[in-house]
């Protein structure tokens, strides 16, 4: 064999591996081209929507800046709300009247874009934050439109807007310092409450883990009850005064409950446990009658119902009825709030089948240990408003009353 090379074929390419390049991005082309898009059909939106769908411009890279030209005219400088250089137009939500007649047609617009494009949602999203967060930025008036703008947005079913991410980063220091929080969240309640309930507000609330902490929009010095009641009064939004000082005394009257019932699982003094709860009863401004309903719950949930039979709960029940009597009695002081405690029994025993047959001698003991006077419980026996098992009840309680009435007369 010859110990000669083989000749080999001239030119052949060396195959070289390929690189990813990646195109810088250019979001002032793209914000000056949707811009050119508002020009040339005027601001109408349902023009707009027409070209830039049939356009091929970069959604999927340009999301953010897409929402900063709907907004406000024109691209914005990174991390601020100002203005960057380049075309603008004058048809953004920001420049039209402070109204939701001309903001909706805005929420709609962008409610079918992010139809035919839903990887906008993530967009929308961020660009909401940031101006959200940058409120102190926007005139008074610029702020309003965005109130009325998300109000709109919620009542829409808006994708892209949950509501975490309006109510959070509304909690800025320095924006809820200056009022302006307050400002904007009453706006949005306003619009908001137009069309929808208030318990479509609360869910809302809810979902952005705000609705017991109204009191976050308001600054520091007016961070009260009081105040919360008198600006939303003031602002008209009344069933939200009432809805807070609902959610207020649900709260308090936990606190009470709490306290109450760990003073009786620790056998504390009645004088002590009676001092706690009147100062406690005077600090949330608890009203008579729903002291005496709380007092009768907490010592019926707080009896040992662990009997092996009937006749040993119900003995239960009614040594805790005495046991406690002294302090029924210090908040019982008048007929009313007595014939208020009467009526509590009434229900529960209705209610409870462990108790239904217990009613009379409920209130044969509490009319031993004097809590109940004899005119109430005549009266609740001869015109009781409370329908509850009350013709069972008035039957059972007959030979109490008419011991009652015989002594009356021998006396």
């Amino acid at each position: 064999m010859s110990s000669k090379e083989k000749p080999t074929l001239g030119g052949t390419r060396i195959k070289t591996r390929k690189r990813n390049i990646a195109a810088p991005l250019d979001p002032a082309s793209f914000s000056d081209a949707i811009v050119q898009i508002y020009l040339d059909n005027g601001g109408d939106l349902e023009l707009v929507a027409k070209s830039i769908e049939s356009s091929d411009l970069n959604f999927l890279r340009y999301g953010d800046t897409f929402f900063e030209v709907v907004f406000v005219g024109g691209r914005t400088q990174p991390g601020t709300v100002k203005p960057e250089e380049g075309d603008r137009h004058p048809y953004s939500m920001l420049d039209c009247v402070a109204q939701r007649e001309t903001i909706l047609p805005f929420v709609l617009y962008i409610q079918k874009t992010l139809r035919r494009r839903p990887f906008l949602i993530k967009n929308l999203e961020n660009v909401m934050r940031k101006f959200l967060q940058s409120l102190e930025f926007f005139e008074e008036n610029e702020r309003k439109k965005l109130a009325i703008f998300t109000a709109l947005a919620f009542s829409q079913k808006l994708s892209g807007l949950p509501p975490e991410t309006v109510f959070q980063p509304l909690l800025k220091d320095n924006l809820v310092a200056k009022g302006i929080v307050l400002s904007f969240i009453t706006e949005f309640f306003k619009e908001y409450l137009k069309e929808n309930t208030l318990d479509d507000l609360i869910a809302l609330l809810k979902k952005g883990k705000m609705e017991d902490n109204l009191l976050d929009f308001f600054p520091s010095a007016k961070r009260s009850s009081e105040a919360l009641s008198e600006h939303f009064i003031k602002e008209g939004l009344t069933s939200l005064v009432e809805y807070n000082e609902k959610k207020m005394f649900e709260v308090k009257l936990k606190e009470i409950k709490s306290t109450l019932t760990t003073m009786i699982n620790d056998e504390a003094a009645i004088p002590e446990v009676i001092e706690t709860v009147k100062q406690q009863v005077k600090d949330a401004k608890f009203p008579d009658l729903e002291v005496i309903r709380m007092l009768w719950d907490v010592l019926m949930e707080a009896v040992q119902w662990s009997g092996k039979n009937q006749q040993q709960n119900s003995n239960a029940a009614l040594r805790q009825v005495k046991a406690w009597a002294e302090l029924l009695n210090a908040f019982c002081t008048s007929g009313r709030l007595e014939l208020e405690l009467i009526y509590k029994v009434q229900t529960q025993c209705y209610e409870d089948a462990k108790l239904m047959k217990l009613f009379p001698e409920i209130i044969r003991t509490l009319y031993d240990q004097d809590v109940l006077a004899e005119d109430t419980v005549l009266l609740w026996f001869r015109k009781g408003s409370n329908q509850k098992g009350r013709q069972s009840f008035v039957k059972a309680l007959e030979p109490f009353v008419k011991w009652l009435e015989e002594a009356e007369e021998e006396e």
